[in-house]
């Protein structure tokens, strides 16, 4: 489906212009019909000469009603500019197309009406050169009389040609509310432009601003173009029926999101675009007034640069990156487009924290890469990526976490550092660093990260972080050796803890022990040599398998509180698994490097 609005000045024959075209008055309000006036958005289509199908969203001209004008370009790609004949570029035909230009509208058809009035040609070499100013496109005019029915055809071979600009187009459902409206018996329902993804009959989505009833509602119901539907992709006009939601929870502006899809924040950073030919935008007042869809929210602005600024709305607007929206001066009625490059900015407090802020901004382009939004954050969760509205690699397992590789070169070089220096400043039996230690120091913000960022200088043992190769610190030799004597003497029986104490070695020392990689720890109070470990897998290479713990026992002649923790230590190093429920197990590989 084609989606076009319609812009242009009052009684220059927009409304006539459809109603000719589909045969249906978009005017739904019995004041409009009577005064021949259009007061708010109205709705029609038709079929084109290709089988495809137009809908129209039809705006008033007048210049009271400016927030309904611009709640009906706000959504749509393409737009009608129509230019009477017989009354030339008048001041609304410049106001909507300002807006158009500040919404960045990449499709436009050029009519001149009312041709059996006056001639076209004056007037379309006026658009035209109006149009060209403001940077749009300025495509050549279709001249069109309502009253006689000249140019119709035309008109409807220039919407046919518009169809290759509207593919369908995946991606999260974001529609917007442009009318809401009880039906007894169906509940509310709500009409608006969808531009991308695709809305079923029983999906969840997202209410933006959530509604008293809870940010969730279910579609109950789905019509396009008074036809009920089972689903519908963009881009097309929709009608969706809500599932117990109140009327006053969806008013004009409101918007349908596929959930956790979309950033719906009161802070942005943008780029200010100027409507024209200007270099830099205009001065505009830090009140300001933001239009997105059918949305508008009253805003403040903070300038950064001549085209950068931070907007803090009055109310959250679902964004993604790239997002066009309309910033408008309320006194003097100006507008400048704004492009999205940050929905989801960080705070800025404390001096040079704008400067800061200006130049990461500087090189943003608004266009949804990852590799730029990596450079500019470092570190982000994939979850946020998704809804900055920034495609994930495809054909890659996901991550909760994404890094820059500048960033995490810088990191795991902090972190190295950071493990270095508390082993040279801590004593030979203090504990290494904990993953939350780490956090902490290095300001990251989550543990989770740490596994991005680990090197091979480092390792891993029971949650606590240190150096893979550390050299065994002197004062720990004395220990070493007694700690060899005894196990060699031991054997697999391994000493208890009653004959560490005697032997004069504290459980810290043992601990320290087992970090160098002189022992291995198999419970709180069994210790190991890795050549003890070794044996032990050969004793039990000999047994026929299956065999269970007694049988482990009588192999090793060891206790069953040394086997016990053995062979759980074996399962989780994968050596040995269980086959049998009452604890049969059986050697998995013949061979096996003691780990601690």
């Amino acid at each position: 489906m084609i989606v076009v609005a319609t812009a242009g000045h009052v009684d220059h024959g927009k409304t006539a212009l459809v109603r000719a075209l589909t045969g249906r008055d978009p005017d739904r309000l019995a004041e409009e019909r009577r005064r021949g006036l259009t007061l708010d958005l109205g709705f029609a289509w038709c079929d084109l000469p290709s089988g495809r199908r137009a809908a129209f969203v039809d705006v008033p001209g007048h210049e009271r009603y400016l927030h309904t004008m611009l709640a009906g370009l706000g959504p749509v790609r393409a737009a009608l500019l129509a230019v009477a004949a017989d009354q030339g570029w008048a001041a609304q035909t410049a106001e909507h197309t300002d807006a158009l230009a500040a919404f960045a509208v990449p499709q436009l058809i050029l009519v001149i009406t009312r041709c059996d009035l006056a001639d076209p040609g004056p007037t379309a070499a006026v658009a035209r050169r109006e149009l060209l100013m403001r940077g749009l496109p300025a495509p050549a005019p279709v001249a069109t009389s309502a009253h006689t029915g000249q140019g119709l055809d035309a008109l409807r071979s220039a919407l046919d040609q518009l169809a290759p600009a509207f593919p369908p187009c995946p991606g999260p459902v974001r529609l917007w509310v442009d009318r809401a409206f009880t039906v007894s018996g169906a509940g509310t329902v709500v009409t608006g432009t969808l531009l991308g993804g695709t809305l079923r009959v029983g999906d969840r989505v997202e209410l933006c601003p959530s509604g008293a009833e809870g940010p969730i509602a279910t579609v109950r119901g789905l019509q396009v173009c008074e036809r009920s539907v089972t689903e519908a992709s963009g881009p097309t006009r929709l009608a969706v029926n809500l599932r117990r939601v109140p009327l006053d929870a969806v008013p004009r502006g409101s918007a349908l999101l596929t959930p956790d899809a979309w950033v719906a924040g009161t802070l942005v950073d943008v780029r200010l675009h100027a409507i024209g030919a200007s270099a830099n935008p205009p001065a505009l007042p830090a009140e300001v007034m933001c239009h997105l869809g059918t949305a508008r929210r009253p805003a403040r602005l903070r300038r950064l640069a001549d085209d950068l600024g931070r907007l803090r709305l009055s109310a959250p607007l679902p964004l993604h990156v790239g997002d066009r929206l309309a910033v408008r001066d309320p006194a003097t009625r100006a507008v400048l487009g704004a492009t999205v490059l940050d929905p989801m900015p960080p705070h800025m407090a404390g001096r040079g924290a704008a400067g800061r802020r200006r130049a990461a901004l500087e090189s943003a382009t608004g266009r949804p890469l990852l590799a730029d939004e990596l450079t500019r954050r470092g570190l982000v969760r994939s979850a946020d990526v998704r809804r900055l509205g920034i495609p994930l690699p495809a054909g890659r397992p996901e991550q909760e976490w994404l890094i820059d590789p500048e960033h995490r070169r810088q990191l795991a070089e902090r972190l190295l550092i950071l493990v270095w220096t508390h082993h040279e400043q801590q004593s030979a039996t203090a504990a290494e660093l904990t993953r939350e230690q780490i956090r902490d120091a290095l300001g990251l913000p989550g543990t989770r990260v740490i596994d991005l960022i680990m090197s091979p200088q480092l390792r891993e043992d029971h949650g606590r972080i240190g150096l893979a190769e550390a050299p065994l610190p002197a004062a720990l030799h004395r220990v070493a050796e007694i700690a060899h004597r005894e196990l060699a003497a031991a054997g697999p029986r391994a000493p208890t803890a009653h004959r560490w104490r005697e032997l004069g070695v504290s459980a810290a020392e043992l601990h320290a022990l087992t970090r160098h990689g002189v022992l291995v720890r198999l419970a709180p109070d069994v210790y190991l040599t890795p050549d003890a470990i070794e044996q032990a897998i050969a004793v039990l290479q000999r047994l026929p398998a299956p065999f269970r713990v007694s049988h482990a026992r009588t192999a090793l002649a060891a206790p069953r509180r040394v086997v016990v923790p053995l062979l759980e230590h074996f399962d989780r190093q994968g050596i040995t698994e269980k086959v049998t429920d009452d604890g049969h197990r059986r050697l998995r590989r013949p061979t096996h490097r003691a780990t601690t």
